[in-house]
């Protein structure tokens, strides 16, 4: 169980950086406060969870498109950036269904 949270404060600290990159700092500190919910063993607490690392990897797809396009429309090499978003994108969405496990529930879920 620990290997999942730790998984998953990574993909929080990926989509924290993103946010950084943007100026955005009270989605900085919302990525950052996230994790925390671990400490609630409460249901809705695991499926919020799931839910923002699901949309983390919606994020990320749609800012590999973004790059990718601006780089195309320019003539810029943008396969290797699309690729690597892609990649965080999969962690983000790997760190949310790891949290689907049974220990997950049975920790989380039957109290």
């Amino acid at each position: 169980m620990i290997a999942r949270i730790s998984f998953y404060v990574v993909a929080a600290v990926l989509i924290a950086a993103h946010f950084l990159r943007l100026g955005n700092m009270i989605g900085v500190a919302l990525c950052l406060v996230a994790p925390l919910l671990f400490f609630v063993r409460q249901r809705w607490s695991l499926l919020l969870l799931q839910g923002l690392a699901y949309a983390a990897a919606a994020v990320w797809l749609m800012t590999a498109w973004q790059i990718a396009m601006q780089r195309w429309s320019f003539g810029q090499p943008w396969l290797r950036a699309a690729l690597i978003l892609t990649v965080v994108a999969a962690v983000s969405a790997v760190a949310g269904s790891l949290l689907r496990c049974k220990t997950m529930r049975v920790h989380y879920c039957d109290r």
